[in-house]
């Protein structure tokens, strides 16, 4: 069911026209979170796919929310890896599903997550609500990853705005001829490269906080798809650790 939220002002005082009204669906303490925001192309190529789902469960791992578009792509990756640590801040209001590609996943953030929209009921995505989209997107972020981007995309209108925020950027590495629009923002001096993917992360978490997370997100119960989803080759790991118990589909944390 769709509410006002009441959100933290100085939040969005960098931006210079801040939203008036915010409504959402969902955990709104997730707002009170640390978050990191996580965009990219709809049309990702599997490394992107692979990479962008290893960061944001990373994130969530070590009690980071990630915040993205709910768009196709990227953006969709982003959210399921970090579910249920997730914000999605959508360019229409909360009572339309868009797009409807993603209507499962953003079912289970309205369930599980966060879904946020500036816009009352009925309001429909236009091409210039999803620019004003994502400035709350990178607004609510402590730095903006960006796994992959073409040229002259609503990504780089993203960067545009994070570098108008002061918002450090970073990206991942590509091969020539691939994202175009991250290599030209390492070309510029206008991004930071991720070369090492745990160095990186330890940037925002130790690896305390990160036990003390996992040890909540295990002992409320996933599902073992949700935890594959999450930890990837690293649950069964945990398995032969005894650290958790894999039964009947779910994942039980088993040290004291």
């Amino acid at each position: 069911m769709t509410e006002e939220i009441n959100f933290d002002i100085e939040t969005f005082s960098i931006l210079k026209k801040p939203p008036k009204t915010l409504f959402g669906i969902g955990n709104s303490r997730l707002l009170e979170t640390k978050m990191v925001s996580i965009v990219g192309t709809r049309r990702p190529i599997s490394y992107t796919k692979e990479q962008t789902m290893r960061l944001s469960s990373s994130f969530a791992s070590i009690g980071y929310t990630v915040v993205s578009g709910a768009a196709m792509g990227v953006d969709a990756l982003a959210h399921r890896g970090a579910l249920p640590n997730t914000i999605a801040v959508m360019a229409n209001s909360l009572d339309i599903i868009y797009p409807k590609v993603n209507q499962k996943l953003i079912s289970e953030i309205y369930q599980k997550g966060l879904a946020l929209s500036e816009y009352p009921d009925t309001t429909k995505a236009t091409r210039y609500s999803f620019v004003i989209r994502n400035r709350l997107v990178v607004a609510l972020g402590e730095v903006l990853i960006i796994t992959e981007a073409d040229l002259n995309s609503g990504t780089m209108r993203s960067a545009e705005i994070a570098q108008e925020l002061g918002k450090e950027i970073f990206v991942l590495p590509h091969r020539l001829g691939e994202s175009k629009g991250t290599q030209k923002l390492l070309e510029d001096g206008d991004a930071k490269l991720i070369t090492d993917m745990d160095q990186f992360i330890s940037r925002f978490g130790k690896v305390q906080e990160i036990q003390n997370d996992e040890q909540a997100y295990f002992k409320a119960i996933p599902t073992l798809q949700e935890a594959l989803v999450r930890f990837g080759d690293k649950l069964y790991e945990y398995e032969l650790e005894g650290k958790v118990e894999i039964k009947n589909l779910k994942v039980y944390w088993c040290q004291k």
